[in-house]
């Protein structure tokens, strides 16, 4: 789509893009730390706004409430980790009710296998990496994946996306021990994170979109 385009268009999108690109631009800058929390919040808070303006409806106001508390996770997680695990937390479940409601009807073998994998590996993983709460976070984390792996939403956008959150979430878990000297966590885990929201919410919205369009059958 032009720039142009999608500023007349998609307004709130292009402001989430800058809110969330600027953010990993400035983190490390002498940009004072309110100003850093507030642009890391609105990154995916955009995401919300643009959710409730593009469809009207009740499975996009779920995917803006997933959206919503991802948001506050990530205002809340600087101040006690604690409480931004439980908001992030929160909108596992919700997600999780949004993708069970629009599971594929008939997914492959592979497909069922990958899912499993996820909900099984990803708090294994967690524990090995930060312990007992950190797997009790993750399974969650891992359900969620699982659920949108599984969905009928695209896999290459809304499943990558999930894909993404679970890899931003394991380098930080992996930045609380073994990757702690590591520059690696502190370059990947926005980006991972941010575009994996970006695309589970733009992949879903649009899908809920082409659906409304699609000329009703005659029975």
């Amino acid at each position: 789509m032009p720039h142009r385009a999608l500023i007349e268009k998609r307004p709130w999108l292009l402001a989430s893009l800058a809110a969330g690109i600027g953010f990993w631009l400035l983190k490390d800058t002498g940009l004072p730390g309110l100003y850093q929390i507030a642009l890391k919040g609105a990154g995916v808070a955009l995401l919300a706004v643009y959710a409730l303006a593009r469809h009207k409806g009740h499975d996009a106001n779920t995917i803006a409430a997933v959206m919503a508390f991802g948001a506050l996770g990530d205002v809340l997680i600087e101040f006690k980790l604690e409480a931004g695990a439980v908001a992030f937390l929160i909108g596992h479940l919700i997600a999780i009710r949004l993708y069970w409601q629009h599971r594929r009807t008939r997914p492959s073998g592979t497909q069922q296998a990958a899912a499993l994998a996820l909900l099984v590996l990803t708090p294994l993983i967690s524990f090995q990496l930060g312990g007992a709460m950190v797997a009790l976070y993750a399974v969650g984390l891992g359900g969620m994946a699982a659920s949108a792996w599984l969905s009928s939403f695209s896999r290459y956008r809304v499943g990558v996306g999930a894909l993404m959150f679970v890899a931003s979430d394991l380098l930080i878990f992996a930045r609380l021990g073994v990757m702690a000297d590591s520059p690696l966590p502190d370059l990947l885990i926005w980006p991972l994170y941010y575009f994996g929201q970006f695309l589970i919410c733009t992949g879903v919205v649009g899908e809920l979109r082409r659906r409304q369009d699609l000329p009703v059958t005659p029975a």
